[in-house]
């Protein structure tokens, strides 16, 4: 037998042996799955083009296209200009980035801690902590006890407001914590034994071993109070001037603000309505989607490991 023919019959015998899902994909599957993914991404896209284009376009593009704009005919500042002049974006804008900075900072904070205590096998009560902490995934007393006991506490147009109901999820933590578990478990032991403190070991050794989970939770904090807007119509709905961004983008799409109609006739109708609410969409869009690359390269292996972790 000559040699090509042993690595033939070697071939063959490892392609027999092999799983099927370890097989390699035929070109037929391989287009099916390029065909998907391409309709997904286009799904996705799309919606952010036409958005994108339409704060960009004329009246006359907005009249010529009914509605949304698809192809352009013609591109303008204009809407963009009359939004950051108004002055009312640009401290809706602060106010939206301040309040996510502060809130995820306190988030990861309180979520950092509670999750380590509670992945320690010697900590006191702790899976009775943690069973009382699932218990509020299912139950909750609702918006109108939430109203009154924030209100009770001085909340009420407050920006605290905003943050404090919001501070703590307990998936995050959850999550958190099965990763802390199992994170670096000989350098732990090896630190106790050199005499470090537990503050210690966190921020030496553990932290430091999970910056993947970390930067996943810290983005699922900080989007979610991004878009968040619910309490701030909850807690602060008369005073406009301490708006975040996303209540003066409710108000600009569904209440057809006097911010709106006086910002067109401003501009002689030069400035759709349109052309002006997707401009402000574009502003509240772009922040999240700057900052999602720096922590894509953690997102997926930070969800997985803290997943199969537990």
């Amino acid at each position: 037998m000559t040699t090509t023919t042993r690595r033939v019959s070697a071939r063959l015998l490892a392609a027999a042996e092999r799983p099927p899902w370890q097989e390699r994909p035929r070109a037929a599957t391989q287009g099916a799955k390029s065909g998907v993914i391409t309709a997904v991404l286009l799904l996705i896209l799309f919606p952010l083009y036409t958005i994108v284009l339409t704060s960009f376009s004329t009246q006359a593009s907005v009249n010529q296209a009914g509605g949304m704009v698809i192809w352009p005919h013609g591109l303008s500042l204009a809407a963009y200009q009359d939004v950051v002049s108004g002055g009312v974006v640009d401290r809706a804008l602060l106010i939206s980035l301040g309040i996510t900075a502060v809130g995820t900072a306190f988030s990861m904070v309180v979520t950092i801690l509670a999750a380590y205590g509670m992945s320690r096998p010697g900590s006191f009560g702790h899976r009775t902590v943690l069973w009382i902490m699932m218990l509020t995934m299912f139950f909750n007393g609702g918006i109108i006890p939430l109203f009154l006991v924030v209100s009770a506490l001085g909340g009420y147009d407050e920006y605290w407001a905003l943050i404090a109901p919001a501070a703590v999820s307990v998936f995050n933590i959850i999550v958190m914590r099965a990763f802390f578990a199992n994170t670096a478990a000989d350098l732990i032991e090896s630190a106790r034994i050199d005499g470090a403190s537990d503050w210690r070991i966190l921020w030496r050794i553990v932290l430091p071993t999970s910056k993947a989970v970390t930067a996943v939770i810290a983005l699922f904090y900080a989007v979610g109070y991004w878009n968040s807007w619910f309490n701030i119509m909850l807690f602060m709905p008369s005073d406009s001037s301490k708006w975040p961004l996303q209540m003066v983008l409710y108000d600009y799409l569904t209440q057809n603000s006097q911010l709106v109609n006086s910002a067109a006739a401003g501009f002689q109708n030069t400035v759709p309505t349109l052309a002006l609410q997707m401009a402000v969409v574009t502003i509240t869009i772009v922040p999240v989607l700057l900052a999602y690359p720096f922590v894509q390269k953690h997102f997926t292996k930070g969800v997985l490991i803290g997943a199969i972790k537990g």
